[in-house]
């Protein structure tokens, strides 16, 4: 679109917001001001195959958007839907998965499935990743040995098989003078390393149905992630530890909003 273009749209435009209400104009002007504003920080790893420039800043955009309005981080369900839009209108072609509910992707984006994750827990870590319901456990008899949960690792690996790679959208500051996101990839084959994973009991719990992990290592012995099975009434599977320096690093904003 060229600078004529834009100009024209914006006179056509002209007459609709003189109908607007004084409150109207005063989020529309709310907008215009943080578009205004310059990023903080915005960068894209040259690698990308997802990130272009144009969806660096359109995607940054959304995010400034959101806390305009919001103090808290974009939730998961608003980053499927903002990142389908961007993708769209980046020329990428990505659709939403049909059923919200399904135990499969999220989204599908130039015809590979994949799952899309959010972080922004108060205790962020930089160098590590959380996943607090990577999946459901559903429910039935819970394993009472650590040999028993190779059942439940097992339906996380089933799990992996509907999509192909893995995203996680990680809020690091919520500060008004800095707000900061990152786009990670998480590679599948990372997480399917949990097929050679030891087990734990924990026994420190007054629970009946006692929670458990499946610790991935280095040949070394260092802490590659854990899954931790948690056995509480919903019963879901965490991903706790995973180390941020084994994954990608996308795309980096960061802006103020005040």
């Amino acid at each position: 679109m060229t600078r004529e273009d834009i100009l024209a749209r914006v006179d056509r435009l002209i007459p609709a917001l003189r109908e607007l209400t004084e409150q109207q104009l005063n989020l529309i002007e709310t907008v215009v001001r943080q578009f205004r504003r310059s990023f903080i920080r915005i960068e894209r790893n040259p690698a990308s195959d997802l990130v272009d420039d144009r969806l660096l800043c359109d995607f940054g955009d959304v995010l400034r958007i959101h806390h305009c309005f919001s103090k808290e981080a974009l939730s998961k369900d608003r980053f499927e839907y903002a990142l389908e839009k961007t993708l769209n209108l980046c020329g990428k072609a990505a659709t939403l998965s049909a059923s919200r509910t399904h135990r499969g992707h999220d989204i599908t984006i130039e015809d590979v499935p994949c799952s899309l994750k959010t972080q922004a827990d108060k205790g962020i870590k930089e160098d590590e990743i959380y996943i607090s319901k990577f999946m459901e456990l559903g429910k039935g008899r819970w394993p009472s040995t650590a040999a028993g949960l190779g059942r439940l690792r097992d339906q996380f690996l089933q799990h992996m098989r509907a999509y192909e790679r893995i995203f996680t959208l990680r809020c690091l500051s919520k500060d008004p003078q800095g707000v900061r996101y990152e786009l990670v990839e998480i590679p599948k084959a990372l997480l399917q390393e949990a097929e050679h994973g030891t087990f734990e009991i924990r026994r420190d719990t007054k629970q009946e149905t006692r929670p458990g992990y499946c610790h991935v290592k280095k040949r070394g012995g260092a802490l590659k992630f854990q899954l931790y099975f948690d056995a509480g009434s919903e019963r879901k599977l965490q991903v706790r530890h995973l180390r941020k320096n084994l994954c990608t690093v996308h795309a980096q904003w960061v802006f103020a909003t005040a």
